[in-house]
């Protein structure tokens, strides 16, 4: 028997807001192949974001092997890394659950080298970042390209909601504490 996972998008928010709560460093690893329709909603997302997060968050467009992207996330030192990938949940097309690390081995995604499972394992232990999956259920995985309508609204509309709760640059303060006067602050120049 299928699991079935019950959302909503309010539920996908507010679970995203828990889990990003003291975040300081994110990594959005957007997973999925171009060549499977609805697949490559991950990385749709990461695209859709580029020039629209903080330095504070790093996009990569791992595809179909995000193991490839161990160096350049550890290099980042991330608090938080948000998998994005498209997931069977057994919901309407473009529903998106937030899924822990200890529960990633249960949501069926095919198109990977590496299990999501172990990635995720390895970026926790070594790295002691809170890790998560945004699952969304893809609409169409034959092959082909460009996403469906339904995964194109999901797409919009979770890029939008990235961008309102990712963290922000830290806004920068006139008191240095080596006790420097402002000289760098572009608002002094």
């Amino acid at each position: 028997m299928r699991k079935t996972y019950e959302t909503d998008a309010g539920e996908t928010e507010e679970s995203l807001r828990t889990w990003l709560s003291g975040a300081k460093k994110v990594v959005i690893a957007g997973v999925g192949s171009s060549l499977r329709r609805d697949d490559f909603v991950g990385v749709q997302i990461v695209k859709n974001l580029r020039n629209k997060v903080s330095g504070n968050v790093s996009l990569l467009e791992c595809e179909t092997v995000p193991e490839s992207f161990l160096e350049p996330i550890s290099d980042f030192k991330p608090t938080h890394v948000l998998i994005i990938d498209a997931a069977i949940l057994n919901l309407r097309p473009g529903a998106s659950r937030l899924v822990k690390p200890e529960k990633i081995a249960e949501v069926p995604v095919s198109t990977h080298i590496l299990p999501l499972s172990l990635f995720s394992e390895y970026l926790t232990e070594m790295m002691g970042a809170k890790v998560a999956l945004l699952a969304i259920q893809p609409k169409e995985t034959s092959f082909g390209e460009g996403l469906t309508e339904e995964l194109k609204k999901t797409a919009r509309d979770l890029t939008d909601l990235l961008i309102k709760i990712l963290p922000k640059q830290k806004p920068y303060s006139s008191r240095e504490p080596n006790g420097c006067k402002d000289g760098n602050n572009p608002d002094n120049l």
